[in-house]
């Protein structure tokens, strides 16, 4: 069987995939990658399935080497990168000779980025799924010295490929639903809300993100004295010192502070990649314009393979120049003029 090495681990290494559905009844939450959209994109980028497992990095990767070669892409918030000291693009695929040594360093934008293996990695299944779920103590965090198993790889296509980059790491505007606690809040605490700047406090984790703002508190007119009950990750709470915290992906399954409202899916990797200093403002939206949303935004998901296009590099710096596709502008430039 064919290994991913870990040679130099970052501080938050991890495998992750698509999580555990089913299992909130129990008190598991559905865990997974923190940035669900960049584990689309690495699928994208390998023409592969989704739901194989990657690596999620929190800060900063670490230096690896695989027993194959192997194809790979690098996805979620953009690190340096490269392969023997020859710079990588993200958002891109590539081939990793055998043998070679990849570097991935800091995140230079946002917080997560993943690195996606053609097979994916092959850990063991723990309630159906791979990924680890740090905060219910199913599996653990990838340390130097690890080797992976890696899943057989059915389609040797796809390398030198990049998708559009996109603007989620540097916050920006995220948008949620009211729920049945939004209205424990006055509506000018709503209104303020939503006009506040909030900066991510350097203290998240997969767990969720604490909100903070240069005014003060959000009060609600329940107080503390909400029943617990069913929280799911988005959820926004409000702390007893009126400080939102935006659940994530390893959030509990149930809570007692009143939520004064849920950020869409399809913005949550928004508030999950938002690193300290990025700012972030939240909006409501009807739920009619919420479900158009998140409509939109998985067909734009769907597209993402057919949005990839060939990878320009130079080729004296290409290793593997037979494995890039170095010809396709020009063909379809000639195929436009015809």
């Amino acid at each position: 069987m064919s290994r991913l090495f870990v040679h130099q681990a970052g501080p938050g290494l991890s495998v992750q995939d698509g999580g555990r559905a089913g299992y909130l009844a129990f008190g598991l939450s559905r865990g997974g990658a923190a940035d669900r959209l960049a584990m689309a994109e690495g699928a994208a980028l390998l023409n592969q399935d989704s739901r194989l497992a990657a690596l999620e990095m929190a800060g900063a990767g670490g230096t690896f080497e695989v027993s194959r070669d192997t194809r790979i892409a690098l996805t979620g918030a953009p690190m340096q990168a490269g392969i023997d000291g020859a710079a990588l693009a993200w958002n891109a695929s590539h081939l990793l000779p055998a043998g070679a040594r990849l570097r991935l360093g800091g995140a230079t934008h946002g917080v997560y980025g993943y690195l996606h293996i053609g097979g994916g990695i092959d850990v063991a299944r723990r309630l159906g799924a791979r990924s680890a779920h740090l905060a219910a103590g199913l599996g653990r965090r990838i340390e130097s010295g690890d080797d992976l198993p890696l899943g057989p790889d059915a389609d040797m296509g796809g390398i030198g490929l990049k998708l559009p980059d996109d603007p989620r790491f540097d916050g920006g505007e995220v948008r949620m639903l009211a729920g049945f606690q939004t209205g424990f809040f006055a509506a000018a605490e709503i209104a303020r809300f939503e006009v506040t700047s909030f900066g991510r406090d350097a203290r998240g984790n997969r767990m969720g993100v604490r909100m903070v703002s240069d005014g003060p508190g959000f009060a609600s007119a329940a107080g503390l004295s909400v029943l617990s009950e069913v929280i799911v990750p988005g959820d926004i709470q409000i702390t007893g010192d009126g400080t939102p915290f935006v659940l994530l992906a390893e959030c509990q399954t149930t809570g007692g502070y009143p939520r004064i409202g849920s950020v869409l899916p399809c913005d949550l990797p928004r508030v999950a990649q938002a690193a300290p200093g990025a700012r972030i403002r939240f909006r409501f939206v009807a739920p009619d314009e919420g479900l158009r949303i998140e409509r939109a935004a998985a067909k734009a998901q769907g597209r993402l393979r057919a949005s990839a296009t060939p990878l320009r590099r130079d080729p004296h710096d290409i290793r593997d120049l037979l494995s890039y596709q170095l010809v396709g502008g020009v063909t379809a430039g000639n195929e436009e003029k015809g």
